[in-house]
């Protein structure tokens, strides 16, 4: 039917059986929408929330980012926990250190850390890059990778805040996906 001779093994049919299902386990991972894979429970502040409560919120509930959103739950902006640091007078993580040299320098230089006053509108980050739920995780990645950022908010068309997209997210996707394969006796 081919108008040729082919020469296919057994073995090569194996193969080929392989890695069709390898690329088709990639296309569906990266066509996931955003909107079946994002944090839905947000914790969000307002901009007039006290810099001492935020900072609660981020240790409490174990994150470290919080949309800032109006009445309507549309997204102002965000504090992170690194802007926490910058405000109290903690140098950031440099990235040629390594994490352990970040954490050395801020304990040694506890007597000029100073407890952050004022509001959320204060420190937070304005300027924020969002996602829609109908987006690819490959679209978040690119962005999260673009913009050099840990964390995405996902928004409607009016900017409401609807979830949010983290690394560790990515991760856990990332994980799932190699352990259903396992699973099924893959």
């Amino acid at each position: 039917e081919m108008d040729t001779f082919m020469d296919v093994a057994v073995d090569d049919l194996l193969e080929l059986n392989r890695k069709a299902a390898k690329y088709a386990r990639h296309r569906r991972t990266e066509s996931l929408r955003i909107g079946n894979l994002m944090t839905r429970d947000v914790v969000t502040v307002t901009s007039d929330t006290s810099l001492a409560e935020a900072a609660h919120l981020l240790v409490t509930h174990r994150i470290s980012g919080l949309p800032v959103v109006d009445a309507e739950q549309r997204l102002l902006g965000v504090i992170t926990e690194a802007d926490f640091l910058r405000a109290m007078g903690v140098p950031s993580h440099h990235p040629t250190h390594s994490l352990w040299q970040t954490l050395e320098t801020m304990f040694s230089h506890q007597p000029e850390i100073r407890e952050p006053t004022g509001t959320v509108a204060d420190l937070m980050i304005q300027n924020v890059v969002t996602v829609k739920p109908e987006q690819t995780l490959h679209d978040v990645i690119e962005v999260m990778k673009h913009n050099r950022i840990k964390r995405v908010v996902v928004c409607d068309d009016e900017r409401r805040v609807l979830g949010m997209i983290t690394r560790s997210d990515l991760v856990r996707v990332f994980f799932d996906r190699i352990r259903r394969p396992q699973q099924d006796g893959g």
